[in-house]
């Protein structure tokens, strides 16, 4: 038997005995355990199960280093999916057929069925799984591979930090989802959505997501201080999300999101008219307004609720003729329609704030039949 202080998981140091059939066995052990802890290798971590890794890396890698969003993502990926499946384990017995056996569960596992979704509608309104008719709600590929890649990225801090040999999630493949393109609104959609939300009291909301290819958070985090009307430029350095149940205004998404563009005449012109409606709004509220300084609030000035928007899109894209398009859907119209124009991929980028112009292109302009037929019109006139 020996004993020592070494290190745990709370940062701490306490003395932790090893037991061994030997004198020599023993000190083995103690010599192992003293250097993992002089590595900054917690004393328990060699006996941790998957669930008490996750949290430890949750807690102290994923939320210090990742944004609050992100880490929101993570959390409810390990809760929801891996501790549930896979928390119980040994972290250090973990397989790759255990990885392997776990997707597979979960590609052919109903969703309703896991989470008791019928089961929490009222009596008279449940119609598949409470009722013993699964409904086969079974995750898409997209939400199999975040599991996965949650996993991977998990079990790779663990080998990181040298409680594991080799990632076995890493010898698991999944199927990659497939995207289907959408190029956005036609350019008489487009018009048609300017005339539309010009009485709109965010009218100066679609003329920006629509010029200038804005995400949702970055123009409801958007405030009077990020415009200057005198260089006509807009700077794009914050975004509003609900995180956590509140809402927080934190960085752009990546480091190419945060951008200056310039500002058109209409653009302009609109924000300015919309600065004179937030100022009647102001004086209509009295003192129910809060002054937040951004530039599109609630009628007392507060923050638009993300979620909320849809209040405002939904009736627009109906009166356009355009139901199924979504909010974020502004944004690829914006990069299609430069790109139709002949704009260089490199411009729309910047104006976008892709992170990479590979994703401009493969995502988003993806060309059309029309636009396919005019090509191989120009090739039939040079060889004719």
């Amino acid at each position: 038997m020996g004993a020592a202080y070494v290190l745990q998981a709370d940062g701490t140091m306490k003395r932790r005995p090893v037991f061994g059939k030997s004198e020599a066995e023993a000190n083995e052990k103690l010599i192992a355990m003293q250097a993992r802890s002089h590595q900054g290798i917690p004393a328990e971590a060699t006996v941790w199960t998957v669930e008490r890794f996750l949290d430890y890396w949750i807690e102290n890698i994923v939320k210090p280093s990742r944004k609050p969003r992100t880490a929101q993502a993570y959390e409810v990926v390990v809760r929801v999916h891996l501790v549930p499946a896979l928390g119980k384990k040994r972290l250090n017995r973990l397989t790759a057929v255990d990885v392997r056996t776990f997707i597979k569960r979960l590609e052919n596992a109903c969703l309703c069925c896991q989470h008791k979704t019928d089961a929490r509608r009222a009596a008279d309104q449940r119609r598949c799984c409470a009722v013993g008719q699964c409904c086969k709600s079974v995750p898409s590929r997209r939400l199999v591979q975040q599991v996965h890649s949650v996993l991977r990225n998990a079990l790779q801090a663990a080998v990181r930090e040298e409680l594991l040999q080799r990632n076995v999630a890493k010898l698991v493949r999944v199927t990659s989802p497939t995207y289907e393109v959408n190029r956005g609104l036609t350019v008489d959609q487009a018009r048609l959505l300017l005339k539309a939300a010009h009485d709109d009291r965010l009218s100066a909301l679609y003329v920006l997501a629509l010029y200038l290819g804005l995400r949702r958070g970055e123009l409801l985090g958007l405030r009077w201080e990020d415009i200057n009307f005198e260089v006509e430029a807009l700077t794009i350095s914050r975004t509003l999300q609900r995180i956590g149940g509140e809402l927080q205004a934190g960085s752009p998404k990546s480091r190419a999101s945060s951008r200056t563009v310039p500002l058109i005449g209409l653009c302009v012109a609109t924000l300015k008219a919309h600065q004179e409606r937030q100022r009647a709004e102001a004086n209509a509220a009295g003192e129910k307004w809060q002054d937040t300084g951004h530039v599109f609030t609630t009628a007392v000035g507060t923050p638009v609720e993300p979620g909320n928007l849809r209040r405002s899109w939904y009736p627009l894209r109906v009166a356009i003729g355009a139901e199924a398009t979504r909010f974020h859907d502004l944004r690829h119209s914006c990069v299609t329609l430069l790109l139709d124009l002949g704009v260089p991929p490199h411009i729309v980028r910047d104006i976008v704030g892709h992170s990479d112009i590979g994703v401009t292109m493969k995502i988003y302009a993806h060309a059309s039949l029309d636009e396919k037929r005019a090509a191989l019109r120009k090739l039939d006139e040079r060889l004719s």
